[in-house]
C-alpha cells in the first residue's frame, strides 16, 4: 500500500503518533481515553505510561479529527505530531489501550528525551544532510523492518526488538567524530535512541522528526529502499515515489520480493519475507522442517495468522458510574 493523500474511496484516516509528557494518573488517562475511543469507533493500540503516550489508530475522518482537536486542545500534548494516511478500511481490528512502564520498551527507561535528545530535523533538512562528508544515517529499528526496507546506505544494527541497542554499545562508540542522523518508522524511537547516543559521547547526534512516514508525505521517500514496515493489518506501505526499488527478497528462494508474512509453524511464527509461490509449495512456512511441523497452521494464502486470544478485555478495570447501574 502507498501513503496517500485522500480520496473518495478512502473513507478512513490513520493517526501515528506519540509524545512524550508527563501523566500524572496513567490509569485514570487509560479509562478516560479508552471510553473516549470506544466512543469514536477509532480502533488501533495505544500505549500509556508515566512518561507519555504512544499510538497508532484508524478511523473516520470525522473521529479522527475529533480526536485530533482532543490532544490540541489539551497544553499536555503541545508537542505531539500526528502523521496521517488514509485507508479504504480500518487498519485494526480492535481497540487496545494498555498502560506500560515505557511508551516504547528501550532497554535504558532512565532516558528522558523531554531532558536530553539529539536535533530534530525536518524531512527537507534530513535529505539536505544524510548524504554530506562525515554524516552517518543510523537505522535504529529492528531486522525485520529494515529488511522490508531502509534508507540508502543505511547502518543498521542486528537486533530483534529496540531494547536490544544497548547490547551494541561498541558497534556505536566506533560513531563518535560523525554527524549521526537516526530515523525510525514514525519518530519515537529516535528520541531515546538518540538520547542514548549522546549518553555514549558521541556528541553530534540529529533525528528525523516525524521518521519515515512523514518523510515518504513531504519529501516523496528519496532514496528509502523497499517498503515500510508498519504496526497495523497493512504490515507495509510504499513511501518512495521517487526512486522506488525492493531491498528484501524471499527467505526462501531469494528473489526480489516484500511479501511479508507469518511461518505457519506456530512455534516458529517467523516474520520474513515470502513470495507466493515458495509459500504455495512450503504450505505457507518459511522451510522445508516448518512445513512439516505438528502445528502447522491452516495456509490461506495472506500469511496472516490471527492472534490467540490473552483474555486481554479493554474494559477491564472501568469503574462504571453507579448513579448510571
Amino acid at each position: 500500500m502507498k501513503l496517500s493523500q485522500a480520496s473518495e474511496s478512502e473513507k478512513f484516516m490513520v493517526l501515528l503518533y506519540y509524545c512524550y509528557t508527563p501523566i500524572a494518573e496513567p490509569e485514570k488517562f487509560r479509562e478516560e481515553h479508552l471510553l473516549f475511543c470506544i466512543d469514536l469507533n477509532l480502533r488501533g493500540r495505544i500505549i500509556i505510561a508515566a512518561e507519555g503516550i504512544n499510538g497508532t489508530v484508524s478511523g473516520s475522518k470525522e473521529a479522527c479529527e475529533r480526536y485530533i482537536a482532543f490532544f490540541k486542545a489539551d497544553t499536555r500534548f503541545g508537542n505531539i505530531d500526528f502523521k496521517i494516511d488514509y485507508s479504504e478500511t480500518h487498519t485494526f481490528r480492535k481497540i487496545n489501550v494498555r498502560v506500560k512502564p515505557e511508551i516504547v520498551h528501550s532497554g535504558f527507561a532512565n532516558i528522558s528525551p523531554n531532558k536530553r535528545t539529539g536535533k530534530h530535523l525536518s524531512p527537507k533538512e534530513f535529505k539536505e544532510l544524510k548524504d554530506q562528508d562525515n554524516v552517518v544515517v543510523l537505522d535504529v529499528r529492528s531486522n525485520y523492518e529494515h529488511q522490508l526496507g531502509k534508507f540508502k546506505n543505511a547502518i543498521t544494527l542486528p537486533i530483534e526488538n529496540f531494547r536490544d541497542m544497548p547490547a551494541h554499545a561498541d558497534t556505536l562508540q566506533q560513531l563518535k567524530g560523525k554527524k549521526v542522523l537516526t530515523y525510525c518508522t514514525g519518530g519515537i524511537k529516535c528520541e531515546k535512541a538518540s538520547a542514548y547516543l549522546l549518553e555514549l559521547g558521541i556528541e553530534d547526534v540529529y533525528q528525523l522528526h516525524g521518521g519515515i512516514i512523514k518523510y515518504g508525505i513531504e519529501a516523496g521517500g528519496e532514496d528509502f529502499e523497499g517498503q515500510c514496515y508498519v504496526f497495523d493489518d497493512r504490515v507495509a506501505v510504499e513511501v518512495n515515489t521517487v526512486n522506488p526499488s525492493i531491498l528484501s527478497r524471499c527467505h526462501h528462494c531469494q528473489q526480489p520480493n516484500q511479501r511479508m508474512v507469518n511461518c505457519a509453524s506456530a512455534s516458529c511464527n517467523k516474520h520474513l519475507a515470502l513470495c507466493h509461490s515458495c509459500a504455495e509449495v512450503l504450505a505457507g512456512a518459511c522451510s522445508e522442517t516448518c512445513s512439516h511441523s505438528q502445528d502447522l497452521r491452516p495456509y490461506d494464502g495472506t500469511g496472516n495468522y490471527a492472534r490467540v486470544s490473552n483474555g486481554y478485555n479493554p474494559l477491564v478495570g472501568w469503574k462504571k458510574d453507579k448513579t448510571n447501574s
